[in-house]
């Protein structure tokens, strides 16, 4: 299978991505999901809901601007792609075009 098939049937898929146990990243992770518990604990009823509605609408925002910078890298990773195989280009060095 070539890389379109695989992406077609869902084999690649960048947004699954793992990360190791002992990096920054996860230290980060931890720290929020530990103080999003503790939060959770200390508020009420209504500031629970309140404070659901709040991460589940940055989850959203997080979401749009993933998938956007996934849009805009891949568009520009075209042009990249256009720009090298496609289009000629003249060459200050000999005064010609380049195929």
């Amino acid at each position: 299978m070539n890389i379109l098939e695989e992406f077609y049937y869902g084999n690649i898929n960048p947004n699954e991505k793992c990360f190791k146990r002992q990096s920054e990243f996860a230290t980060f992770v931890k720290i929020v999901s530990d103080n999003e518990e503790k939060l959770i604990a200390y508020l009420g009823g209504e500031e629970k809901h309140l404070f659901s509605q709040l991460m589940n609408a940055q989850s959203e925002i997080l979401d749009t601007e993933a998938r956007e910078r996934f849009i805009e890298g891949w568009k520009l990773g075209a042009r990249f792609m256009l720009d090298t195989f496609i289009t000629p280009r003249y060459s200050p060095i000999n005064g010609v075009c380049e195929e």
